[in-house]
């Protein structure tokens, strides 16, 4: 790797800066002041900047049990970002895989591995997620039955040219219910529970193809087990 191009992977210098860095000798290579910002370094040099030494980042897998009030973005916005509640270095690279609403809680990706980010989200793969969801209304008999089909058949949504793929739902209670999809459309659920005259008042991501939140508490994050990640492989 360029020795600029590792500053930039280990500090927040960007590359112009980095180069900068160099210019002035602030950087070293297994002892030696280093200027050039072409030269390459690998796994066995010690690099250093003003006495510090540095070191890459491997790629990072985290799970995210999201609160409400946290956006899936990378842009500072009205409200705290997924990625701010995550504890490791140089969090600010890691991307969400996939997002939530800023009122949806529950299970978020995270990732700086964007091959393995496109592998979740990837429609051939059509990955399971899991929602707990509360409705407004509470929705049984014939009414139930009539939604658990057109979920099962697929429904046109507004402004769609393509129906949604086949979804399980299934009550859990008057008002809650646990729906399983194989897509992720932009506000999905609301606007199919929309679709058949109900609304969603509270909605939780249980899980992501085999991964699950299990006993995580809100708020908190775990990194994945390279089992977890290997499920997408």
């Amino acid at each position: 790797m360029r020795l600029d191009r590792f500053l930039a992977e280990t500090t927040d210098l960007t590359r112009s800066l980095a180069k900068k860095a160099l210019h002035r000798g602030e950087v070293s290579v297994n002892g030696v002041v280093v200027k050039q910002p072409a030269t390459h370094v690998g796994d066995e040099d010690r690099v250093e900047w003003d006495g510090q030494p540095l070191a890459l980042v491997g790629l990072r897998y985290v799970m995210l049990n999201k609160p409400a009030d946290v956006e899936c973005s990378a842009r500072r916005g009205l409200y705290p970002r997924a990625v701010d509640l995550i504890d490791l270095p140089r969090a600010e690279r890691l991307q969400t895989v996939g997002r939530l609403d800023v009122d949806t809680t529950g299970l978020v990706l995270l990732t700086d591995d964007g091959q393995w980010s496109h592998r979740v989200t990837s429609p051939r793969r059509r990955c399971a997620k899991v929602y707990r969801v509360v409705l407004a209304e509470p929705l049984a008999g014939a009414a139930l039955d009539e939604a658990v089909r057109r979920f099962d058949e697929g429904m046109l949504l507004d402004g769609e040219e393509k129906p949604t793929l086949p979804a399980r739902l299934a009550m859990l209670g008057p008002r809650e219910a646990e729906l399983t999809l194989y897509e992720g459309r932009y506000h999905q659920v609301k606007r199919m529970f929309a679709a058949i005259g109900n609304r969603v008042t509270a909605l939780h991501r249980e899980s992501v193809g085999p991964l699950a939140l299990g006993t995580l508490p809100m708020g908190d994050w775990r990194e994945l087990s390279e089992a977890e990640v290997a499920e997408f492989a």
